[in-house]
């Protein structure tokens, strides 16, 4: 079958692999029908391997070359004995993680997201979404209702990053929030900050493009651009006293991103970072207690999340489909895909890889 495999940066190569074995206990076979490219999946491509596994990884034994893609759904092919939940013909969208389900401290706790062996369909394991097809565990299949479309299915993933970081955040009804950073997961945190009740919403980031992008996915955001904005004063001049906005969330990875939330967060507010920094970031520590403010991570999402993210999804509370720009097949998932989402000018946010194309 065709895949597309992840050899060394900036070596992405479609070729033929094995089809997708027999499940085994406890395993399902899936035929993928969209795939997203994801930020993690730019930066191995630009810079990798960073979690492709060079040595065989302790948990999955995977190893490179890696069949990538973590946000995809499809249709179930074959069970393997033991597996009751799902059944052949059903839709699902792939939970991703993978790890010890017992004897790990924290899987014990059913923190299953921050087991210290954790692994990830699309990055380090056996298979991924960029391929025709591939077998996960059963806790990783999730059926879809007849209500989410295909190509929301692959969207379940990046919408649940998002919907932990506004948990994370414990954005309530009437909360004002600043976003910072326009990608996909920024624009899906800005609608799942709605979701939550947030009243006022604020998105910075420097490129128009993107906050054009977001302007038509939610008229009402107030967008700033810090190389034209005083993106602070903005804010305050907005809000309540003019204290600043009740919570941040940090999409970018960006150093300056972030000390610009610390500024623009009122005193006892919440700055969430889930955005990956690739680099040590300074943090103004003497605001942070000054302020009297949290600093949270929100490191991927708690795997029992997938039902709720999948009902947000599909009855249009978070309209996660506004943020596809691009449908392309996977012969030119590089050119087409990783290369036009690399390119500055931004033009695109989600690109869905359409394994039937």
């Amino acid at each position: 079958m065709k895949a597309l495999r992840f050899h060394a940066a900036k070596d992405l190569r479609v070729e033929n692999i094995e089809e997708i074995a027999k499940p085994g206990p406890g395993q399902v076979a899936v035929k993928n029908r969209f795939a997203g490219i994801c930020g993690t999946d730019l930066h191995e491509y630009v810079a990798g391997p960073i979690f492709v596994p060079s040595e065989p990884h302790p948990f999955t034994k995977a190893v490179l070359p890696q069949v990538l893609g973590h946000e995809f759904g499809g249709t179930v092919t074959a069970v393997g004995e033991g597996v009751t939940h799902v059944k052949v013909g059903d839709r699902i969208s792939c939970q991703p993680l993978v790890m010890p389900r017992s004897g790990d401290y924290f899987s014990d706790r059913g923190l299953f997201h921050l087991s210290e062996d954790l692994a990830l369909v699309g990055l380090s394991w056996n298979g991924g979404g960029f391929a025709e097809g591939c077998v996960i565990n059963d806790y990783n299949a999730v059926k879809i209702p007849d209500s989410m479309s295909d190509e929301e299915a692959a969207l379940v993933e990046p919408t649940a990053v998002a919907v932990y970081a506004a948990e994370r955040g414990e954005i309530t009804a009437g909360d004002s929030v600043l976003i910072t950073g326009a990608g996909p997961i920024g624009m899906l945190a800005l609608l799942a900050a709605k979701a939550y009740g947030a009243t006022k919403v604020f998105l910075s980031d420097v490129n128009e493009t993107r906050l054009k992008m977001a302007r038509d996915i939610l008229p009402e955001v107030i967008t700033l651009n810090p190389m034209k904005d005083d993106v602070v004063a903005r804010i305050r001049e907005a809000t309540e006293g003019g204290v600043g906005c009740d919570k941040v969330i940090e999409a970018s990875g960006n150093e300056a991103a972030l000390n610009t939330g610390l500024q623009a967060v009122r005193k006892q507010g919440t700055i969430v970072q889930v955005g990956l920094h690739t680099k040590d970031s300074k943090l103004h520590w003497h605001d942070v207690t000054f302020k009297d403010v949290d600093v949270r991570g929100a490191w991927a999402y708690p795997t029992y999340y997938w039902p709720k993210v999948i009902d947000l999804i599909a009855t249009g509370a978070v309209p996660a489909a506004k943020i596809v720009t691009k449908k392309i097949k996977l012969d030119d998932a590089v050119k087409e895909g990783f290369d036009a989402l690399l390119d500055p000018a931004g033009n695109h946010l989600k690109i869905l890889i359409d394994l039937e194309a």
